[in-house]
């Protein structure tokens, strides 16, 4: 199947705008739906990039889009809020409308630990939403899926790392919620790059793929991490279980809700993998060689990240 066309809904996010990037390189026209067209403005630059203002969770207005593609990738997913309108009914009108319209191929975003049963309402919608997908799957043969189940995602643009950077900027002594929370964090060109890459693929049909970057890290060393990259020196002190989801609680109640008790009852369980990332997608990037180019901003801070990558035997 050659694809030409891609409908790329969460496109203008984090990790849509490196997946357009790479969709452009290659000369697919993509086109890029949103409710607010301010919103992907980055993305007008790009020469096979066409946005348009659409309202996707509303079924008739997705389903006429839909048919002008060869592919849908729906990247749409959130950390809080309304997580089965957007983690499970939408995904459930996105295969849909791909069959009414006779599109073939569809890459649904997922995560890691993704599970019905899972200990946080963020993963358990996840779970949920990837079954309702797999259910209009096998319902109609001729709709062919990919899941992907990313750990965390970095890169320039995140709001990870960078918000991590924010507050150690700020705060000389940093409360440390669930500090051995564990992640395998994944760079967001990887991340784009098995997605597109996997459009064309065969044997990427109907299979599900976690991704992971080279190495496991605790949210402590991410911290310290961080810290030794953007040269402060900060305590960190490391809260128990009940004091974590204490200050979760406050957190989710501030503008913004940098931290929510759903988010701490995800991290019990380790975003990792057993699995390396997957072989057919390329070799993913190791964190220490990737965020010091975006997140160190002098010549202390990669002096100290150096003095931390020494002392951590790397």
């Amino acid at each position: 199947m050659i694809v030409n066309k891609v409908l790329l809904i969460g496109g203008s996010g984090f990790i849509g705008t490196s997946v357009a990037e790479q969709l452009s390189a290659k000369g697919i026209f993509v086109t890029v739906p949103t409710r607010r067209l301010n919103r992907a403005n980055h993305l007008l630059l790009l020469p096979t990039v066409d946005v348009v203002e659409v309202d996707v969770f509303q079924a008739s207005e997705l389903e006429a889009l839909v048919g002008h593609h060869d592919a849908v990738i729906n990247l749409n997913g959130i950390l809080r809020g309304d997580f089965e309108r957007v983690h499970v009914a939408f995904p459930k009108i996105v295969a849909e409308a791909c069959v009414k319209a006779g599109v073939s191929r569809l890459i649904h975003m997922s995560a890691l630990n993704a599970d019905i049963n899972g200990p946080s309402e963020y993963l358990r919608s996840r779970g949920r939403g990837e079954a309702v997908v797999w259910t209009v799957a096998k319902a109609n043969q001729s709709l062919n899926v990919t899941m992907f189940r990313p750990s965390v995602v970095f890169g320039e643009r995140d709001k990870f790392l960078n918000l991590f950077a924010r507050l150690i900027k700020v705060f000389p002594l940093m409360l440390l919620g669930t500090p051995n929370a564990q992640f395998q964090p994944v760079w967001v060109e990887d991340v784009a790059r098995a997605i597109v890459t996997s459009i064309d693929l065969p044997e990427t049909r109907n299979q599900t793929y976690g991704l992971v970057g080279p190495k496991v890290y605790t949210l402590r060393e991410l911290l310290e991490f961080v810290a030794a990259v953007i040269g402060r020196h900060r305590l960190i002190v490391g809260l128990g279980p009940a004091l974590s989801l204490l200050q979760a609680s406050v957190f989710g109640m501030l503008p913004g809700k940098v931290i929510t008790p759903d988010n701490v009852r995800s991290m019990s369980l380790p975003s990792t993998s057993d699995q390396p990332f997957p072989a057919l997608f390329g070799r993913a990037a190791a964190l220490e060689n990737v965020v010091p180019a975006y997140l160190g901003s002098a010549a202390g801070g990669r002096a100290r990240y150096q003095q931390f990558r020494d002392a951590a035997g790397r």
